[in-house]
């Protein structure tokens, strides 16, 4: 198997388009407005022709760019080119003001890369064991799973929890077009033959994150091209016994981002953020982050990318994205035929390790590109977004169309454009919509599957352990918000701040609207 692995990762055609997936990534990372999430959803159309280990080559290695590909707008223009990376602007922008833009985007690309490589290694030990558990789980626990994969997105949402729950509400509702499972009962199709299948998913992710998205920077006026000052971007800044001294700060970063990326729907966003405030809160000079300091860049880009293997546990393992990045991911499979879940590492065991021997290379790859890019991409943020944004919109519809060879799907796409703009307008986060939209249908099954096995009814979701210790779980996070506000709270009558108060001062003028 490793020869047929191998084989696959270094075929000529497979290295160019991991190659170009990167480059990709980077690019869309970098500009802030987009992020690897458009990238993959605007290039998903583009798998169909491409064989199965072809096409997670290539979405997977956009991934990685993207995930990386931030810290270039957030160093130079202190403006984050996705949530990834709003800690990095932090302490990576003042230090690039400063004239240390080469060390900044040293320290930031050598963290993203040790801690990608460092993650994904974790993921692959991990998977397996996770996935042999995982089969032996039946309909009952695979409910509660996914039941409790949904509050946990909800129960972090931005805004609060009831616009979460809104937006997850909207996306399982999508979730039920089509043909209903057990009865085959046609819902809310209204006659369009096109629905009959459900909700075409490119159509959804297209429409939602990759021209919504652009309509929505638009509104805001975010159309102008940044200056950026190349000339003091030289080597990198720094020497190996200078972050070796910063090995401490590593460890726990990494261990902050690989366990809050696997949790389903947390991520890179979150990850970045407490990772940057345990970094300050444990620091002999705290005073020092936000003038540009190199602990608060370290922390923040080693816990976003090891957010990278924390993220791809759920999605292998389970069949549940860790984020929507992942979630995109699982779509690139379903679209292949392929069904992400704990039999994925015995149906497809070759291609789960072509997955991860790409994420690894893409790692390889990003790191070369962005240190002998460094005076190169900043250039690609000066592209008149008038342009760019009008040639994604062209691409967007092309591949609504080619989808189904239909028209009906570009209405389709159009129509959850719309929906992305009342979204955006009504302040509801994207990630619970999507995951809603995925994991609904699952869930629907499960439940009528676990109902029709037994004949306590409900009960049975409450006699099995693992199915009550996920149900337990997610009611305790589905109160979370309201104990955490009540502490928060006590704790302002007290006159006494936190750590995560004093990281959201920074992220007030670093605002980023969640993917």
């Amino acid at each position: 198997m490793l020869v047929s692995v191998l084989q696959s990762l270094f075929e000529p055609l497979n290295l160019i388009l991991m190659v170009a997936g990167v480059i990709i990534g980077i690019v869309f990372g970098a500009i802030p407005g987009l992020s690897n999430c458009t990238a993959q959803a605007l290039l998903l159309p583009i798998s169909f022709a491409m064989e199965p280990d072809t096409a997670i080559i290539f979405m997977s290695s956009i991934f990685v760019g993207g995930v990386s590909g931030g810290l270039i707008s957030a160093i130079l223009m202190g403006v984050p080119g996705s949530p990834a990376n709003i800690a990095t602007c932090f302490d990576g922008y003042p230090m690039a003001k400063n004239g240390h833009a080469s060390r900044a985007l040293g320290l930031s690309i050598f963290s993203s890369f040790i801690a990608t490589l460092a993650s994904v290694a974790v993921a692959m030990l991990v998977c397996d064991p996770v996935a042999r558990i995982a089969v032996k789980m039946g309909p009952w626990e695979f409910f509660s799973l996914c039941a409790c994969a949904i509050v946990l997105v909800v129960s972090i949402s931005k805004g609060n929890m009831f616009s979460g729950l809104i937006s997850a509400g909207l996306g399982m509702l999508l979730g039920c077009v089509g043909i209903a499972p057990v009865d085959a009962a046609k819902r809310f199709t209204f006659g369009i033959t096109s629905l009959l299948g459900g909700m075409p998913l490119l159509s959804v992710t297209l429409g939602i994150f990759a021209i919504a998205s652009l309509l929505h920077n638009f509104a805001q006026g975010d159309m102008a091209s940044p200056d950026i000052d190349t000339k003091s971007i030289k080597g990198i800044g720094f020497t190996m016994k200078e972050y070796l001294g910063h090995a401490g700060l590593v460890i726990k970063s990494f261990l902050i981002g690989l366990g809050i990326g696997f949790l389903p729907g947390m991520g890179a966003g979150l990850s970045n953020v407490v990772a940057y405030a345990a970094a300050k809160s444990s620091s002999k000079n705290p005073e020092k982050f936000g003038t540009g300091c190199d602990e608060g860049i370290i922390a923040s880009e080693v816990s976003n990318n090891a957010a990278v293997g924390g993220a791809v546990i759920p999605m292998v393992a389970l069949g549940i994205p860790g984020d929507t990045s992942t979630a995109l991911l699982i779509s690139a499979l379903m679209i292949q035929g392929i069904e992400a879940g704990p039999n994925l590492m015995r149906t497809n065991t070759e291609l789960v390790y072509v997955f991860f021997g790409v994420l690894l290379l893409s790692a390889v790859v990003t790191f070369v590109l962005e240190c002998f890019g460094t005076r190169t991409f900043p250039y690609i943020l000066k592209v008149p977004t008038c342009y760019l944004y009008s040639a994604i919109f062209m691409i967007c519809m092309a591949g609504a169309y080619a989808n189904g060879n239909s028209y009906s799907y570009c209405y389709i796409t159009i129509v959850m454009v719309v929906i992305g703009l009342l979204m955006a307008f009504g302040n509801l986060p994207l990630s619970p919509f999507i995951l809603g939209f995925i994991l609904g249908p699952m869930m629907e099954e499960y439940l009528r599957k676990g109902m029709t096995y037994s004949d306590n009814g409900f009960l049975i979701f409450l006699q099995r352990p693992a199915s009550l210790c996920f149900l337990l779980i997610a009611f305790f996070f589905l109160f979370w918000p309201l104990i955490r506000s009540y502490r928060e709270e006590s704790k302002r009558k007290r006159g006494i701040q936190t750590e995560l108060d004093r990281v959201a001062e920074h992220a007030d003028s670093y605002h980023v609207r969640e993917d």
